[in-house]
């Protein structure tokens, strides 16, 4: 009898046990998951607060900049989709003739030291050469022009040793314009060519 009841008490302790173990078992599951969801959490909101700040990136941008930014990211050229900086050779400092994309002296020199400032930052990045025009002239004849101007900047630059994989040209024509065209100035200052950096 007292081997019956003996047998009996340790039944019960080791079913006690194992329902405290599966008990144990099923707690420790929830804390870890619970670890995991918080993790998940966490990186969900590290991944929303990179989409914002790039939004407000792009939002603090002018058009062209913001339409060169996206056009990079849909090309897969960017690793982190973000705009450095920008040059602007305008008529005023390098005097693009009217309906003519010749690059002048001064735009050579000013696109060397544009050159030697890549090189020394070393860093990989994408350039995209944007023409711009002013309003005389035709619209198909100004995107051309627009072209032709962006794709000299682009022959003078390989030329100096950026690889042309890492430049793209695009012309705006006369549609982007940066003053008014109704006087010699302001149509001076739409003929340019924009070089925007992105990173």
């Amino acid at each position: 009898m007292k081997i019956k009841s003996c047998a009996l008490i340790v039944g019960v302790v080791m079913v006690g046990a194992v329902g405290m173990s599966g008990c144990a078992t099923k707690s420790f599951v929830r804390d870890q998951v619970a670890a995991e969801d918080q993790k998940v959490d966490a990186q969900g909101n590290q991944i929303n607060g990179r989409l914002d700040q790039h939004d407000q990136q792009l939002a603090g941008l002018d058009r062209t900049s913001r339409e060169a930014l996206e056009r990079a990211q849909a090309a897969g050229k960017l690793a982190e989709g973000k705009f450095l900086y920008q040059m602007v050779l305008s008529d005023d400092s390098v005097k693009f003739p009217v309906d003519r994309a010749s690059l002048s002296p001064e735009a050579q020199a000013r696109l060397m030291d544009f050159v030697n400032k890549l090189k020394a930052d070393n860093r990989n990045v994408y350039l995209e050469i944007q023409g711009h025009t002013d309003a005389t002239g035709t619209p198909d004849l100004n995107k051309r022009l627009g072209e032709e101007r962006a794709e000299a900047v682009r022959l003078f630059m390989n030329k100096q040793g950026v690889a042309l994989n890492r430049m793209a040209t695009i012309s705006y024509g006369r549609e982007a314009p940066v003053a008014p065209n109704n006087t010699r100035q302001g149509r001076a200052q739409n003929r340019r060519v924009v070089v925007i950096v992105l990173a």
